[in-house]
């Protein structure tokens, strides 16, 4: 689909879901800070986070869950990643794997061989809020976009509300 480098604007023009790009202040990017000033519900805006396994086949995944859940990394992703330790991947190596920065990491742009697992409240939302690429940036779209990102599954229980 994509590598770290393609811009945004150019994924999204390949993509046939109505998309739009919001800027934002990068101070202002992190998840409740950004939905408390630009008047988004945390409800809508879905986070991409990385785990790693540090057991087993070392591997990293992508994960797709809402602001306002937590993501069962103790449960369904390490059993899913068949690992008996699982880790977030810190700031450093997302920027190293990705070449974003936490608060900006879309799933759009990740390296094609990367998992994505979208959580299943995820795909029932009308409207989603995904990171732009760069805390500069946001995207207002569709759960519609993820049958365009490859290797992406949608996995029930990825996240629990809060």
């Amino acid at each position: 689909m994509s590598t770290p480098e393609t811009p945004i604007s150019d994924i999204l023009a390949g993509i046939p879901v109505t998309a739009k790009i919001i800027s934002c202040d990068p101070d202002k990017a992190d998840t409740a800070v950004f939905c408390a000033q630009y008047g988004y519900a945390l409800e809508d805006s879905a986070n991409t986070i990385l785990v790693s396994a540090k057991t087993g086949e070392k591997r990293t995944v992508a994960c797709v869950l809402l602001a306002d859940s937590r993501l069962d990394v103790n449960h369904v992703v390490r059993k899913r990643l068949k690992s008996r330790r699982v880790s977030f991947t810190s700031a450093e190596q997302t920027r190293d794997l990705t070449g974003m920065e936490i608060g900006g990491v879309t799933p759009l742009a990740l390296p094609d061989d990367m998992a994505v697992w979208v959580d299943t409240r995820v795909m029932q939302r009308e409207t989603i809020i995904l990171g732009g690429g760069g805390r500069d940036t946001k995207i207002v779209t569709t759960p519609e976009i993820f049958k365009y990102i490859p290797n992406m599954e949608v996995v029930e229980n990825l996240a629990q509300v809060v």
